[in-house]
């Protein structure tokens, strides 16, 4: 019997898995004797990459190593395939995330400085269930505080290599250059001609 084509077993193997596979998974999955190089799984990776293009499937890499999955495009026609709504977050465990993710390794001290109120206990338990951060450590201070740090599942779920990929936080702005642009709305014109 003859092997099926690199591409087809990458193929296989990444819709049987349902999680990201890396390259050494995927080359494990092979026996030693049928091994192939390194860079023929890379290579037949690309092209099943090219081949999915503009079609309702992709072939991504994420922190966690590569995985099929259905475009961002798509995302109207099977989010209807499920009755559950999709989870709504708050904007503080949104901002406590992005703080997380922006300044990490970081205590729950320096997120409740930085957001000027203190954060939840459901907020933190969230994201921990949702293992989207975990505590690596604990700051060595009074108290010793528990250092929290994003972790692969998080980049898996938003898409990402790494934390590289993330969007550049924007430029601080003037805060005098806002007030003076808000009060300027404030004050209704006044009509001279009265």
């Amino acid at each position: 019997m003859a092997l099926p084509e690199l591409e087809i077993i990458l193929e296989a193997l990444l819709l049987a898995a349902g999680e990201p596979l890396t390259l050494d998974r995927l080359l494990d999955t092979f026996p030693e004797a049928e091994r192939p190089a390194r860079e023929a799984v890379r290579a037949a990776l690309g092209k099943l990459a090219a081949n999915y293009a503009g079609r309702g499937m992709e072939l991504v890499e994420v922190a966690s190593g590569f995985r099929l999955q259905v475009p961002k495009i798509f995302a109207p026609w099977v989010s209807r395939l499920w009755e559950e709504r999709a989870a709504h977050y708050s904007r503080a465990l949104l901002e406590t995330l992005a703080l997380i993710a922006y300044r990490q390794p970081i205590t729950r001290g320096e997120i409740e400085e930085v957001r000027g109120v203190s954060v939840s206990s459901s907020i933190m338990k969230t994201l921990q269930e949702r293992d989207w951060i975990k505590i690596i450590g604990h700051r060595e201070v009074p108290g010793r505080p528990a250092l929290y740090a994003t972790t692969r599942i998080f980049l898996d779920y938003f898409n990402l290599k790494n934390l590289g990929d993330l969007p550049p936080l924007a430029a601080p702005r003037d805060l005098a250059a806002i007030g003076a642009a808000l009060e300027d709305r404030a004050d209704p014109p006044t009509d001279s001609s009265l």
